[in-house]
């Protein structure tokens, strides 16, 4: 799984067409009607802290980990006031202190997850660290949208003070987007650095998502086609899936 290096950088600059705001609102609404009201919450891929920052501002009690340092070090400096706690940890092996109300995880951090079997130690995890009937939220990507949508397409972006290219290619038989990126960023001599990253994720089908569910232990609820209570679709590019922890007697906490 690779850390953002270079385009932490630029981040969220790119990032600025995604409504961060009402993402957050969905969430947090699914969160309520699952019995989260407020509590701690951990958010696994945090990235830059977007969607950690916005829920600890609706009343949650925050922890973000991310497993790319360059991420993390934006998120921090964001959080002035150091009430957010940011782990710089791999969501396949995390660890924590205690347990948690709810875990989220949002902008297809799931997908980076390559490996089924690596996928369902997530899902142990989390369960393992949820209190009894906590709640796991995530969002992915689709296989539609990797074969539809982002296939062998191209998209660039030009801005004053950075620019990247961003080939995509979809291996169909796999499941496997390819994503290569080329990031040029202006320094103060207003001179362009290059950085080149190259980032892979998996599309899963909802059938395999809810059997890994079930076999790391916890129970699937449902899931949405992304910003509605409607059931996904053959066309959804994005998809929320809901788990609730299920008690085991071979549950352990560190």
């Amino acid at each position: 799984m690779e850390a953002y290096t270079g385009f932490a950088e630029v981040y969220d600059s790119f990032m600025d067409n995604i409504p961060y705001e009402e993402w957050c609102s969905y969430l947090t609404m699914l969160l309520k009607e699952n019995g989260v009201q407020d509590g701690l919450v951990v958010d696994l891929g945090c990235g830059t802290g977007n969607i950690t920052e916005l829920l600890q501002k609706s009343g949650y009690d925050c922890i973000g980990i991310d497993n790319s340092e360059e991420m993390l070090s934006i998120a921090r400096e964001k959080n002035n006031d150091q009430s957010i706690l940011y782990l710089l940890q791999d969501m396949r092996e995390f660890e924590l202190y205690g347990t948690i109300k709810a875990a989220v995880s949002i902008c297809d951090s799931m997908n980076y997850i390559l490996d089924e079997e690596e996928l369902k130690d997530v899902f142990r995890l989390v369960n393992n660290y949820l209190d009894p009937e906590g709640i796991f939220i995530f969002d992915l990507n689709t296989e539609y949208k990797y074969r539809n949508i982002l296939g062998q397409n191209v998209i660039a972006e030009n801005r004053e003070e950075s620019s990247f290219i961003w080939e995509n290619e979809y291996y169909e038989e796999e499941g496997i987007n390819e994503y290569n990126l080329t990031i040029y960023v202006k320094d103060k001599e207003q001179l362009y650095r290059r950085y080149e990253e190259t980032h892979y994720q998996r599309a899963y089908s909802l059938q395999t998502i809810q059997m890994l569910i079930e076999e790391a232990g916890m129970e699937y609820v449902t899931a949405y086609d992304a910003f509605t209570k409607e059931p996904p679709k053959e066309d959804s590019e994005r998809i929320y899936v809901i788990a609730r922890e299920k008690r085991q007697e071979n549950k352990f906490y560190n």
